[in-house]
């Protein structure tokens, strides 16, 4: 099966890490942020592109080699960046059409990126028209998502090991217990669970009667989670019950979970918990004029309602709440990723290192005309970057941040560290070669969390944690 060219490849790696660490915007001064990791090296002298509609005037961009393709397209995609920040959208519209000559949405993984992020900050720039900006704003169907879902747990091993290493710290907190109830902050997928049952049948005192109760606003996904896991619990002769809970996250009422006294409690919350911090916009004091580039560059869309809380407010409220529910075992798979900064370039700079690493993982596992990693690519990895770059306020879900940040929240809302056994990351790898997904992948502790990543960088963790005796304060 031939496959696409590998950015991250051995020796290709370290050419595309290069060229993301050491190419800044040239054009017209200042870099993207300050504070990047990006170095401002003079490894391509490329003027600023005209002004000109037409694309005739740079016709040599297309002979250009893939390499030098790369490096042209990362540096046109910081200076677009850069302006977008700015507000200069003549200026960014001009890198745009650069672009558009380069990006391709099934070349290779440079190219890939650049279509998905060039998008992006079309997008973005579009919002000083909000009738045109919104009308381009549609979703794809829930089935096409979950779809896109099942082919990234197919074609990377990352939720796959995320699974059982959850599963091996659940059934260690639960050794012994006869109710065991799992609540599962977003039931999109039975196949964890699936795998669950199969490991508690194994259990030398047999399995408890398990309940697991499911969130997600979709009634036909949650069906669907039921009747599969029904069926095997009823194959496997194991005491099941499930129950649905058909609301997002963010207005989750605890009260609704129906915990009873006796049942030993755990809660499993996967790619869930950053929805939480979505914003409503900060406020600008005294009706203060907002200059074109502050309006593009800060979380400032107007809320739709005006009484939501904060997404500080929200994401402390949800947790004490489960906190208060006492749960044996709290586990959290996120991404390990800073996604959530208040300007433009911190996000851009962060995302664009973070897909080209998801990218290049697709590009070692799937031929270059695979169905299946196009609609990853397109339906979920496409639409998380336009939300990181184009949107603001209550419209930006995915804001990702590190396990660090998670574990203060945590702490503050009465939880404490559980580190994962070692039989627990003994699992995670062993995984990683029965799935046939070896080289490039790699697993490691940190501070009882497993980290899983591609090549050396970290791009999802896993933490367990349990409730502290008194409240922290």
């Amino acid at each position: 099966m031939e496959k696409g060219p590998s950015f991250f490849a051995v020796g290709g790696r370290q050419k595309m890490a290069s060229l993301l660490r050491n190419v800044a915007a040239q054009d017209d001064g200042s870099s993207l942020v300050t504070s990047s990791p990006f170095k401002t090296l003079s490894m391509m002298s490329l003027p600023p592109p005209s002004l000109s509609p037409s694309l005739s005037f740079s016709p040599w961009l297309r002979e250009l080699k893939s390499d030098e393709r790369g490096l042209c397209l990362i540096h046109h995609l910081l200076n677009c960046a850069n302006h977008v920040a700015a507000g200069s959208l003549d200026r960014a519209n001009a890198y745009l059409e650069q672009i558009a000559l380069l990006a391709d949405r099934n070349g290779d993984a440079m190219q890939r990126i650049a279509s998905h992020f060039s998008e992006a900050l079309a997008r973005r720039a579009l919002r000083l028209w909000p009738g045109i900006y919104h009308s381009l704003d549609s979703a794809f169907p829930v089935a096409e998502s979950v779809f896109a879902r099942r082919n990234f747990l197919d074609l990377c091993p990352f939720l796959r090991v995320a699974y059982v290493v959850s599963n091996q710290a659940i059934m260690e907190a639960m050794e012994g217990e006869k109710v065991v109830h799992i609540v599962d902050l977003s039931v999109a997928d039975p196949t964890q669970w699936l795998s669950l049952l199969q490991g508690l049948r194994r259990r030398p005192e047999g399995p408890p009667h398990l309940k697991i109760t499911g969130v997600h606003e979709h009634r036909d996904l949650l069906n669907h989670t039921a009747a599969c896991l029904s069926k095997e619990a009823e194959r496997l002769d194991i005491p099941f019950q499930f129950n649905s809970v058909v609301t997002k996250l963010e207005n989750l009422d605890v009260e609704i979970l129906r915990i009873k006294t006796g049942e030993a409690l755990a809660i499993n919350s996967v790619l869930q918990l950053h929805t939480l911090l979505a914003a409503d916009g900060p406020k600008v004091a005294g009706g203060q004029q907002l200059t074109l580039g502050e309006f593009l560059d800060k979380d400032h869309i107007p809320s739709r309602d005006s009484a939501m809380p904060s997404p500080a407010t929200r994401v402390e409220s949800v947790l004490a709440a489960l906190q208060g529910l006492s749960p044996m075992l709290m586990v959290v798979t996120e991404q390990e990723a800073d996604h959530n900064g208040s300007s433009l370039g911190e996000r851009f700079v962060e995302a664009l290192f973070y897909y080209a690493a998801l990218f290049d993982c697709l590009d070692s596992t799937a031929a270059r005309a695979s169905v299946e990693r196009l609609r990853v690519e397109k339906v979920l990895l496409g639409e998380e970057i336009k939300n990181i770059i184009a949107c603001d306020g209550w419209e930006r879900k995915e804001r990702h941040e590190k396990v660090e940040r998670w574990a203060r929240r945590l702490h503050a809302a009465g939880f404490r560290a559980a580190p994962l056994s070692h039989y627990s990351l003994l699992q995670g790898r062993r995984l990683l070669p029965d799935l046939g997904h070896c080289e490039g992948y790699n697993v490691r502790e940190e501070k009882g969390c497993l980290m899983m990543c591609w090549q050396d960088r970290p791009l999802f963790s896993v933490s367990s944690w349990k409730c502290n005796k008194q409240p922290f304060h």
